[in-house]
């Protein structure tokens, strides 16, 4: 026992004298409740971390493995129906995609022209597109999912409550970038995005005096757009772990509902 254990379990046993020592009144059959208590008091005190534990570590591995991933699947797919329609980036100021950064200097010369209007209508397709884009990754996402491994799982499960996204965000974002690119680019396409922005291209370098800039608008919305899926799917993760009625499926019940 450790010397902090030791301490409670004094404070403990000492409360539960004095208590006893104060009520010269009451019937023994009280008093014997009183000391029924203490018992109880100091026997969770002194209980070890493995008897604390013993229903998690009753979980398999593959229970464990299992309940990670329908974490991630129930949560993709929330993440997804929400995102993935109209307004789900564009109204949502906390994953809007503005315009990229060196776009802000072509903004700022069509405003002095009173085209502004234009870089507002390619900002809206960025969203569009991304909104359009995140239905179709889903099934990248899950596919990503299956490559988890027992190290992985047993190290997420021991972790913070969005330990899963962000190992998912950190070993998949690479591929997953990769396996989205032709689908935001058909996306950028049907939206009108990249018109827009050659629209707005053409219009800006007919000023006087400007400099070249170009955008790798694909590769931005790609970025921008996996970021606003992550971001959420934390939440979502979170609440599977602390919420029980986020928990639909018998596994999730089961493996979080241990913790």
């Amino acid at each position: 026992m450790t010397s902090r254990a030791m301490i409670r379990t004094m404070i403990c046993v000492t409360s539960c004298f004095l208590l006893l020592q104060a009520l010269p009144l009451q019937t023994a059959s009280a008093q014997m409740d009183w000391l029924k208590s203490g018992q109880e008091l100091l026997g969770t005190l002194t209980k070890s971390p493995q008897d604390q534990t013993s229903q998690t570590s009753s979980l398999t591995s593959n229970e464990i493995i299992a309940g990670l991933k329908d974490a991630l699947r129930v949560g993709t797919e929330t993440v997804v129906g929400q995102l993935g329609q109209s307004d789900g980036f564009n109204a949502d100021p906390t994953i809007h995609i503005p315009l990229p950064e060196n776009m802000q200097q072509v903004k700022s010369a069509l405003a002095a022209v009173g085209m502004s209007s234009m870089m507002d209508d390619l900002e809206l397709k960025l969203n569009r597109a991304a909104e359009e884009a995140t239905p179709p990754a889903k099934k990248l996402f899950w596919t990503s999912i299956e490559t988890m491994t027992l190290d992985d799982a047993m190290g997420i499960y021991n972790g913070p409550d969005d330990s899963a996204t962000r190992y998912f965000q950190g070993k998949m974002s690479d591929p997953l970038a990769t396996a989205m690119q032709p689908i935001v680019e058909n996306a950028l396409n049907q939206v009108g995005a990249i018109q827009a922005y050659d629209s707005v291209m053409g219009q800006y370098s007919s000023l006087p005096f400007v400099p070249d800039i170009k955008a790798d608008l694909n590769s931005y919305v790609v970025d921008k757009g996996m970021e606003g899926i992550f971001h959420y799917l934390a939440i979502e993760e979170a609440s599977i772990r602390q919420d029980p009625v986020k928990r639909t499926t018998d596994i999730l019940q089961k493996v979080f509902g241990s913790e």
